[in-house]
């Protein structure tokens, strides 16, 4: 919706796939080093998409490249960001890694705030907008990389989320691994034995086991929990002029004027047809998906979520 603004670079999804042991450091590094960690595939993304799975998100044009297949390693940025910026996402890719290859050593940060502005005027737009999904987990590090920057929390009611994220097969896998949950066979994650992210697809093998599972609800509960709970002890730190939370809900139920809400706060110019065209964009809302649950899963879920949802303000 924020790409429909005439004056908006949207950058999608760019920190969420990479390095996190590296992404928000604070020593200088080299130009060639933030542009190998841009251009590293993201092997949960590798490991869904060599299995055959959609994710909606993944919007690099396999179907025309001659450079990559969909079993091949994505560089990370060509995954949803690029091709959303351009119809010749490869070009792109490669002046943008010959970019920062020529950039000096500097904080990442310093590196970032570079290639958004360069990005920015590639596309011919002023401002440029991250955005990613699940961003709030690690907002702490945004606070402090860009402490001057305005923070817009979209967010969703947690248990339909949650519900979201385990048919979200790009979220079901780390998910899955990250809290150990059971196969729905009862099975435990050790009971299968060595996980490999890379091993090749042979149906039976335990990433395809773990993607063709549906864990227990709970499980992706307590990820959307916890990933509120620390980005939320964030907030204190931040002016509330820069500040703004928007119910997902709200947004679906009026768009238009959520929309206009939206780039007021971002202070962007006038654009008199971009909430029409944003507006345009949504399609109803979600089918909800917790009525539909057993009671007991239920239970459990909307346990798993209570903390957050109190901290939101949803109970």
């Amino acid at each position: 919706m924020l790409a429909e603004h005439r004056d908006v670079a949207s950058l999608f999804e760019f920190f969420n796939g990479i390095d996190i042991m590296r992404r928000f450091g604070s020593e200088p590094v080299s130009g060639a080093e933030i542009a190998e960690m841009v251009a590293a595939e993201q092997p949960f993304v590798t490991a869904v998409l060599r299995r055959g799975y959609e994710v909606s998100e993944i919007v690099y044009p396999f179907e025309r490249s001659l450079r990559y297949r969909r079993e091949d390693p994505l560089p990370w940025i060509l995954v949803s960001l690029l091709p959303r910026l351009s119809d010749e996402p490869d070009e792109l890719f490669d002046a943008l890694v010959a970019h920062l290859r020529d950039e000096p050593e500097r904080p990442p940060r310093d590196h970032y705030r570079d290639l958004f502005a360069w990005l920015a005027a590639r596309v011919g737009r002023p401002v440029w907008v991250e955005r990613s999904g699940s961003s709030i987990d690690y907002l702490p590090d945004l606070v402090r990389l860009f402490p001057d920057a305005r923070f817009l929390h979209l967010h969703r009611d947690g248990p339909e989320t949650a519900l979201s994220m385990r048919e979200h097969h790009a979220y079901r896998l780390p998910i899955s691994i990250l809290y150990q949950a059971p196969l729905d066979s009862g099975e435990t994650l050790a009971d299968l034995g060595p996980l490999d992210l890379h091993a090749t697809p042979a149906g039976d093998d335990p990433i395809s086991r773990i993607l063709a599972s549906r864990p227990p609800a709970a499980y992706f509960g307590r990820y959307w929990n916890d990933q509120v709970q620390r980005g939320l002890a964030a907030v204190p730190q931040i002016d509330p002029a820069r500040y703004r939370t928007v119910r997902f809900e709200e947004l679906i139920a009026h768009p238009r004027e959520t929309l206009e809400a939206i780039a007021a706060f971002f202070e962007l110019d006038a654009d008199s047809h971009f909430a029409e065209r944003g507006a345009a964009l949504v399609h109803g809302a979600p089918a909800l998906r917790v009525p539909e649950l057993p009671d007991e899963e239920r239970a459990a879920l909307l346990e798993a979520c209570r903390p957050g949802l109190e901290r939101l303000g949803r109970d």
